[in-house]
């Protein structure tokens, strides 16, 4: 609508100024050019803030409601579902005043920029004032963006009896990061097509959490795909040249869609990313008495980063200024790496998306994942902290074993501070927020009471506990962070006790302060108007005589103070000088001359009042701030507590123990261990298969795993990795007994699926993925590879898949979980038969049922498999894919053809082979009695077996049998 006007501001932006200056409605006579209509003064005015915040949907305070325009209006009518209208010149819509979070939140979750335009007058001082025929003063207040939700438009305080559903709201989700992607092409000295030097700054502004990093990436952005992944950001901040490279990746993460809440894209000029305006901007604003002096080491470790973090710094910081966020990155204390190889295992995002690590899969939910399982924090700050736990697995074993030590104590303990911890963490709000929205100054009265009373009385009850701390808490992680809470929040005490409690509920910031000793202004201003109210008092004596009514009292109506009333059939008493306000059939209103001058007097006492208290309001959040990173401290002691307690409720499951965790030693050693997702997923009727797990670095560290389609390979080989991720987060882990020597990282090569938005074919996504992992991978590293090498011929395919496998076994000595439908591959045992074992998946063939299927002799039919999802040692000889095409209902007749064609393959290959095997064949013989290839069948379980042709994809044979084969 606003494009379709046609109007120019330059040519009114003059006779605007003037408007507003003189505020005479009667010098504007603007057209609008395609209507011929004049515009209104509201529509002027919403016309020069819409000039300044062209990308932001405004939302314009009118009296009891909100109101959109033009366009923005139209957008509003879609998204929000309302009515949409013509009026005067633009397309209107409009939200009553009390609704307005509701719908800000609705708009922001759909990827606006939403503007809150607020009158800065109200309507009772206006009328009382000189102006008060005129057009109110409007200001933008506040923006918002998914990652700057914060204020009191915003965020209000369900827990305070607010009757609103709280279903209305969009559901906030665990983070909010606003990350910032800078590239640098041109410091790489052996520069390939494509390879970049990338530089992110990641901030949540609603929690006051910032991140960077640098690193080189290749052509296919592996690297920054797994940072993005794992900060999740719900914005993007982008230079507008960013490479093609970059450009798909980012593409193809911004197109995954759940209930329409895509990641937000904000573009930025290039010029604000190059290094010299970044730098100068940085030492701009971090010289400006941001930081005082015995902070000049910290100032000089941000600009010792990297340029292309400077880089990514400096536009965060121009973007935050617009929405008033800069504060928080005013502390470089704050800034953590995101990426620290010495400290946390490396988990990339291919492993993160292929172990279903966040999300699942399927619907990208959390259910079903990892964090799914480990997830049941009680507050929303200790929810944050655990999924950076699930995502930063550690790496010394000393602090794997201090959680380990905190979760055992849990459970063993029959200490009575935990139960009063919990009941604590139960009834919490989300302070990290609420507090960071107090250092932005961003918050409600009610909010800050509520934060700060939840505090206060957080400190003062662990304060009690403290003697049974010390003598029944006996984990350094428990002990030392319930010790240190009391201590940081001691001073918000002091802050609860200026406050008066119904006015911070209520939100009156004039009668907010109980004593204003240390308000003078605020003090100086009530005696002022409390002098100005005793002599409008006095005053009635005087009218009572001039009226001769000796109970005549002063009236409001309407919001018009000091009214004398006086009776229709006496007005010949009233004075000529009076001013009439207003009347009824019985009665007229008056106020005298001195009501008038004094009234006015009284109410602009009353506005200065309102200012003052305003600025001393945010001064005293200013002095609160002092304290921001202590009590936040505190915050970060409960998040760890209430980890553990998460922890420790996932170790109360069945059959959950505690992990062995050592610093030295390459080994994963798990007994009877179980998948934890699908484990918790099927719950106690249907039970999960276990399976063991022996590697180790100085033994057998690599399994080949063969088997049936279907047969449970896929659902081992993520347990295996769930599990080391599960010990060294450090929770009890599903399985008998575990030991886990520390692992450096985990790569997974699984699935097979093309990137069309990187322009790669499903074996290119394959080979990419595998080639990361090669490039990365250590000694200490576990390396799961799920059917390399099938998407594409059957020889090249075998050959990437074995030459990929004795890399790994010669050269890099990772422990390796290899997964593959190749027997070929199998040979590689034989070549190393101390560090590889070929191990599938356990099985039977059922004959009986399979000969029932069968019609003339010409016909094949699939043979039926019983899964028994059992790793066993040993070589699978097929995979009865034709099983699954059954299970999957492919037709029959094509079954039968396929089964056909199966068996004539097969006697293909038979015949090129059969005199290689006649001339082998006791060699090969030999070596299956040795490696007890084939199965006796005991004379008690003959009966019982009689029906099964096979077992573990192995042949049954009678001993009879056997012997006639051996004379054969």
């Amino acid at each position: 609508m606003l494009e379709q006007s046609c109007f120019s501001l330059s040519q009114f932006s003059a006779s605007c100024k003037s408007y507003e200056g003189s505020q005479n409605t009667s010098n504007i006579n603007l057209l609008n050019k395609r209507t011929k209509s004049i515009y209104t003064p509201l529509e002027l005015q919403f016309m020069e803030m819409k000039e300044q915040y062209k990308d932001a949907i405004l939302c314009v305070e009118c009296g009891y409601k909100y109101r959109f325009f033009g366009e923005d209006a139209e957008i509003a009518a879609k998204e929000l579902n309302i009515y949409c209208h013509q009026d005067h010149n633009f397309m209107t819509a409009s939200i009553p005043t009390h609704r307005l979070f509701v719908h800000v939140r609705r708009l922001v979750a759909k990827g606006y920029k939403v503007g809150v335009v607020k009158q800065m007058e109200t309507a009772a001082l206006k009328a009382a004032g000189e102006n008060k025929s005129s057009l109110f003063t409007r200001k933008l207040t506040a923006l918002y963006t998914k990652s700057t939700l914060i204020g009191e438009d915003v965020n209000p305080l369900l827990k305070l009896d607010d009757p609103v559903d709280v279903e209305e709201i969009t559901a906030d989700v665990s983070d909010n990061y606003l990350l910032c992607i800078c590239e640098n092409k041109e410091s790489l000295r052996d520069k390939k097509k494509g390879d970049v030097v990338i530089g992110i700054v990641g901030v949540q502004p609603t929690t006051g959490e910032v991140v960077f990093d640098s690193f080189q990436d290749s052509s296919s952005r592996l690297e920054l795909e797994s940072r993005v992944l794992r900060l999740q950001p719900v914005e993007l901040v982008l230079p507008s040249d960013l490479s093609d490279q970059s450009e798909r990746l980012i593409s193809s993460i911004t197109s995954v869609s759940l209930r329409d809440d895509r990641i937000r894209i904000e573009r930025m000029e290039s010029i604000y990313f190059q290094y010299s305006h970044a730098f100068q901007l940085i030492t701009d604003f971090y010289a400006r008495g941001v930081l005082n002096t015995t902070d000049s080491q910290q100032l000089s470790i941000i600009l010792n980063l990297d340029k292309p973090v400077i880089c990514s710094l400096a536009a965060v910081i121009m973007y935050l200024k617009e929405f008033n966020l800069e504060k928080i990155l005013c502390n470089p204390s704050n800034f953590k790496q995101l990426s620290s190889e010495a400290e946390y295992m490396t988990i990339n995002g291919t492993t993160l998306k292929n172990l279903e690590i966040l999300q699942n899969q399927t619907d990208m939910k959390t259910k079903g994942s990892l964090l799914w399982v480990l997830d049941h924090t009680k507050t929303s700050f200790g929810r944050r902290k655990l999924k950076k736990w699930v995502t930063q697995p550690l790496m010394k074993s000393s602090e794997i074993n201090a959680r380990l030590d905190a979760v055992s104590e849990i459970l063993m303990s029959e200490s009575s501070v935990f139960g009063h911890i919990q009941n604590h963490l139960c009834k919490m709000p989300d302070i990290e927020r609420g507090l960071c929205s107090i250092y932005h100054k961003k918050c409600s009265t009610q909010e800050f009471f509520l934060i700060v009373s939840t505090l206060s009385r957080l400190g003062l009850e662990l304060q009690a506990l403290v003697p049974a701390i010390r003598s029944q808490v006996k984990a350094p992680l428990l002990q030392v962070a319930l010790l240190e809470i009391p201590e940081l929040l001691f001073p918000v005490k002091h802050y609860l006790q200026i406050l008066n409690e119904e006015a911070a509920k209520t939100g009156d910031k004039t009668q907010l302060f109980k004593d204003l000793t240390d308000f003078p202004t605020i003090r100086k201003q009530k005696g002022d108007i409390q002098k100005v109210i005793s002599q409008i008092q006095f005053h009635l004596q005087e009218i009572q005589r001039m009226i001769k009514n000796p109970h005549a009292e002063y009236v409001t109506v309407s919001g018009q103070e000091f009214l004398i009333e006086v009776k229709n059939s006496l007005l010949s008493s009233v004075p000529s000088d009076w001013v009439k306000v207003g009347s009824t059939k019985a009665v007229s209103r008056f106020h005298s001359p001195f009501i008038v001058e004094n009234y006015r007097h009284l109410n602009q006492l009353q506005e200065q009042l309102v200012l003052d208290c305003n600025a001393e309001w945010l001064n005293f959040l200013d002095h609160f701030s002092e304290y921001y990173h202590s009590v936040l401290k505190a915050v970060g002691h409960l998040a760890t507590i209430d980890c553990i307690f998460s922890l420790a409720k996932v170790a109360k499951q069945g059959d959950y123990c505690r992990p062995v965790v050592q610093d030295k030693g390459k080994k994963i050693i798990i007994k009877n261990g179980r998948h934890p997702v699908i484990d918790e997923l099927l719950g106690e009727q249907d039970q999960y298969v276990p399976n063991s797990t022996n590697l180790a670095g100085d033994k057998e560290r690599v399994m080949i795993i063969t088997g049936p389609n279907m047969g449970g390979k896929s659902s081992y080989i993520k347990q295996v990795a769930l599990i080391t991720i599960m010990a060294q987060i450090g929770s009890y882990v599903p399985a008998e007994e575990s030991t886990v020597g520390v692992v450096d990282g985990i790569f997974t090569r699984m699935g097979a699926a093309d990137n069309i938005y990187k322009s790669q074919s499903t074996f290119m996504e394959e080979l990419t993925d595998t080639a990361e992992i090669i490039r990365r991978a250590t000694s200490r590293s576990l390396v799961i590879l799920d059917e390399l090498g099938r998407g594409t011929s059957t020889h090249d395919g075998i050959a990437i898949a074995y030459a990929t496998l004795e890399h790994f076994i010669r050269d890099v000595e990772s422990l390796t979980l290899f997964v593959t439908h190749y027997p070929s591959v199998c040979d590689l045992e034989k070549i190393y038969p101390e560090q590889v074992g070929n191990y599938h998946m356990g099985f039977l063939v059922n004959e009986e049922e399979s000969e029932q299927q069968k019609g003339s002799e010409d016909e094949e039919n699939p043979e039926f498999i019983t899964f028994l999802y059992q790793i066993t040692r040993g070589v699978a000889a097929r995979s009865y894919g034709l099983n699954v095409a059954k299970l999957a209902d492919v037709p029959e007749e094509i079954l039968k053809k396929a089964a056909h064609k199966s068996k004539e393959l097969e006697g293909l290959v038979n015949m090129k082979s059969t005199a290689s095997y006649h001339l082998n064949y006791r060699t090969n013989y030999a070596s299956c009695q040795q490696e007890k290839a084939v199965i006796l069948c005991p004379p008690a379980t003959r009966q019982q077996h009689k029906k099964l042709k096979y077992m573990s994809g192995l042949f049954y044979r009678q001993p009879r049998q056997r012997e006639n084969h051996e004379k054969g």
